[in-house]
Order: C-alpha cells, then structure tokens, then sequence
C-alpha cells in the first residue's frame, strides 16, 4: 500500500526574526515619538524630517552595534563553556560522566541501558563535550557570522521602520496633516508587522497583530508624551 512520505517543516530562522522585531519595533516607535513630539513645538515639516533622519541614523547604529556585541558575546560565552567542559572531562572524568548518566535517567532509561550508553559517549571526547554543551548547558554553538548578520538585520530593520511614520512629513507641507498621516500609517505598520511575524512564529497571526499593536502604541504614546512634557 502506497504511503506519503512524512515530512516536517519546522522554523528554524527564530534569530533573524528576533533581529528584525528588535530593529523593527524600535524604528516604528522612536522616530514616530519624536516627529509627533515635534510636530507640537515646530512648525516645519523639514527640521521635522531633518531631526527624524538624524534620529535614524543614529538608531540604526545604535541598535546595530548592540546586536553585534550580544552576538560577539554569546560566542565568547560558548568558546568559555566548551573550553571549560573540555578540561573538566579531562580532570573530572567520572563526575561529567555521572552528569551523563544523570540525563539520560530522566528518561527513565534502565540503569544496564545508561551505562552502555554513557560508555559509548565517553569513548569519543569530542562526542562527549558536545553532549554535555548541549543537554546539559543547552547551549548550540553559534553561527561565526550570527554577529555581523545580527548587526546588519537589526540596523536595517530600524531604517525600514523608521521611515514609515516619517513618510507624511515627505509628503505635506502641514505639520498637522503630517502628524495624523503619521498615527495612521504607524498603528498600519504595526498590525501588518505584527501579522507577518506571527505567521512566522505562531498560528495565530491576527492576535499577534493586535498585541503588537498595542504594545507599540503604547511605547509610541509614552515616547511621544514624554517628549511633549519635555518639550
């Protein structure tokens, strides 16, 4: 009897998408505070546009440099761990090889099985060093370029976001009309933003939507309300 062949898709790309959350959001919301806190202290499209550009600018980088350095440091962070595993298999021998067992007791695994088993990854030091990185720091070893593609995902997420609540200011000469177009476009960015992302990270898109609506309008609404109180 003929049969599908079973075949599981599964999303692997979790770290580009939280690059480009991180850089997204954070582009939509800033700029947009600023231009809005602005719009009610100036009455110039352009030092508006100006301001929000420097703004971009300066966060692109900002945000980039950050997801550089968290990357570089996670895998400093792996290096040290595994260097430190490496010794103590070496200096530790039994006790790393007890924290095997220990793990595969949790499986409920019979005491004959865990035994043969344990032997079998200790026989191959590498094998054993990856086993304990893995299950017991679940750790993965980091991608070598992860830091310089974090960087660039994050720093260009933000120049698209940050782009989106400036659009208007391009577009009318009114600081007022501008600010409007603005709140329109931005809370539009949001849901179609937080839909795509919960296409990719969850099943139900329409309520990630909403959530990200509402957690980046209230960011944009505290933003915006702090720079007019300090304006």
């Amino acid at each position: 009897m003929p049969t599908t062949p079973h075949i599981e898709k599964h999303f692997t790309a979790t770290a580009t998408v939280r690059d480009i959350v991180i850089g997204m959001s954070d582009g939509l919301t800033v700029p947009f505070a600023l231009a809005a806190g602005l719009s009610g202290a100036v009455d110039s499209t352009s030092l508006i546009i100006t301001a929000g550009l420097a703004e971009v600018a300066a966060g692109a980088i900002a945000m980039g440099l950050g997801g550089y350095l968290a990357a570089r440091t996670d895998a400093e962070h792996f290096v040290g761990e595994r260097t430190r595993e490496e010794r103590e298999t070496r200096e530790l021998p039994e006790t790393e090889a007890a924290e095997v067992a220990q793990v595969f007791r949790a499986y409920g695994l019979s005491e004959e099985t865990v035994t043969t088993v344990v032997r079998a990854i200790r026989s191959d030091r590498k094998r054993w060093v990856d086993f304990m990185i893995k299950f017991e720091l679940g750790m993965t070893e980091p991608d070598p370029s992860r830091a310089r593609n974090s960087a660039l995902t994050i720093a260009l997420s933000y120049v698209a976001g940050g782009f989106i609540p400036l659009a208007p200011y391009f577009l009318s000469q009114s600081v007022q009309a501008a600010l409007i177009g603005s709140i329109i476009v931005t809370v539009l960015a949001l849901f179609v933003f937080g839909f795509i992302k919960g296409r990719f990270t969850t099943n139900r898109p329409l309520r990630s939507a909403w959530q990200t609506v509402l957690v980046g309008g209230v960011a944009a609404a505290a933003a915006f309300a702090i720079a007019r109180m300090i304006g």
